[in-house]
């Protein structure tokens, strides 16, 4: 602070420093005019401060060096690495669309070694880093630089998908499609979307992102991913997939060339293997205030070990939840019951009667193809609904209980003072849905899906 003090001193005695209090110019200023020189005058300014900060977090972990790799031998007349950086710095300081980046990169900020660009240097930039990335080269000069950096052990490698959609009239066709129609993650079926896939070390560090055609099908990515990362020599890997990528296919891929997986498992879908765990009898270890655990083994499993998780503050929000829809589902079949029994009371015509039953008939169908309360619900052979009160007994006991599998032969690999297989971030992601929010994978995941929207 000294230092800067002193420099705007000695600016202020070359210069001048402006006028006194009685409007002359003060000694400073006939000193300035006499040496030849004039008061400083401010004609323009740009932000440097935030873009002076992203611009050692881009080199430091070789973002640069990286992709002047990959556009040495190319014919650009614009830097392309600098051209990139301008886009990434736009997105994290004011996101805007590629023409207003342009704009914003050679008017309010500065660019080191950048004096202007326009929107279709941006793209072809965009291009280049596509390219890139179809080997992975990018990113894996970028994780390895990390990886030294921050002295990283890649012995968990977490993966999970969502998906983002589009604001378009119709999804896109030909061999180029990319966005189009799926199974949408936000619950918007109508729209294109394109699939978005990212793998994570323990500490949240991103190793692998991709996108996939928004049909694709959840199974089939997690063989595409190791297939891309096997040239990357992490030598073992223990990879962490939730339920809907614990497919018998999936897993036994996980585990070629020695690697190894943590996997959630489907209970409500049932089977005989998840009856065995649930069945078994076992001590429970409580490795957090509201998770416990226990190891168990199954017959005809093999080598993999299942671990049953139970987490009592889930237990209690999955009662909650079970009691307000069969509340919900109670009321409405006695409302159905009451209008039915006044129907039938009055003096009505055929037509009539046979125009108020099928208001019934249509009450009746909505709740029993209600999204969430539709699992609660049996249908008659008259066509009458009634509570599953079976099925609710059946969800009793799965309330706040979640099974793991993993091939891991022994303890995972984790720091001192946490539990050995039953990671309180894998069990959790593997469970309830409120911790996943605050999981690495989820929080990522929903930034890049907001990100690709704008």
């Amino acid at each position: 602070m000294g230092g800067l003090l002193g420099l705007a001193a000695s600016n202020r005695k070359h210069f001048g420093g402006g006028l006194d209090d009685s409007g002359q110019a003060d000694d400073a200023v006939e000193v300035g005019r006499h040496a030849g020189s004039a008061p400083i005058e401010v004609v323009d300014s740009c932000f440097l401060g935030a873009v002076w900060l992203l611009e050692g977090l881009w080199r430091q972990p070789a973002v640069a060096s990286a992709i002047k790799k990959e556009a040495d031998g190319r014919r650009f007349t614009t830097n392309m690495e600098r051209v990139l950086f301008a886009l990434v710095a736009n997105r994290v300081i004011a996101p805007m669309s590629k023409l207003s980046a342009a704009e914003w990169a050679g008017q309010d900020v500065i660019i080191p070694n950048l004096v202007v660009m326009d929107d279709d240097q941006a793209y072809r930039a965009m291009d280049l880093l596509v390219e890139a990335d179809t080997q992975g080269e990018v990113q894996e000069a970028v994780f390895f630089a990390v990886a030294h950096l921050l002295n990283l052990e890649v012995d968990l490698l977490f993966f999970d998908t969502t998906s983002t959609y589009f604001e378009r009239d119709e999804e896109e066709v030909g061999e180029q499609a990319f966005r189009t129609y799926g199974k949408a993650k936000d619950h918007r079926d109508d729209l294109p979307q394109i699939v978005i896939g990212l793998a994570i070390t323990r500490e949240g560090i991103p190793v692998r992102v991709g996108c996939w055609l928004g049909h694709t099908n959840d199974q089939s990515v997690p063989a595409e991913v190791k297939d891309d990362m096997c040239a990357w020599a992490l030598g073992r890997v223990i990879t962490v997939v939730d339920r809907g990528f614990s497919s018998a296919d999936n897993l036994a891929y996980v585990r070629r060339a020695g690697g190894h997986y943590i996997a959630g498992m489907r209970m409500r879908d049932g089977g005989a293997l998840v009856e065995q765990a649930l069945s078994r009898q076992g001590r429970y270890q409580q490795v957090r205030d509201n998770l416990r655990v226990k190891e168990v083994r199954l017959d005809g499993a093999g080598d993999v070990r299942f671990i049953m998780c139970h987490n009592s503050d889930q237990e209690q929000r999955d009662q909650q939840h079970r009691e307000q829809a069969i509340t919900r589902i109670e009321a409405e079949l006695e409302l159905i019951k009451a209008q039915r029994a006044w129907k039938a009371g009055r003096e009505l015509s055929a037509k009539a009667r046979e125009k108020a039953e099928a208001v019934h008939v249509r009450a009746e169908c909505a709740l029993r193809d209600h999204p969430t309360l539709k699992r609660w619900i049996r249908q008659q052979r008259n066509g009458r609904l009634v509570i599953d009160r079976a099925k609710v007994k059946a969800e009793e006991r799965l309330d706040g209980k979640y099974l793991l599998a993993t091939s891991d032969p022994g303890p995972t690999r984790v720091p001192p003072g946490q539990p050995s297989i039953s990671s309180s971030r894998v069990t959790t992601d593997c469970g309830t849905r409120e911790p996943v929010a605050g999981h690495p994978v989820s929080r990522l995941a929903r930034v890049i899906s907001a990100r690709a929207r704008r």
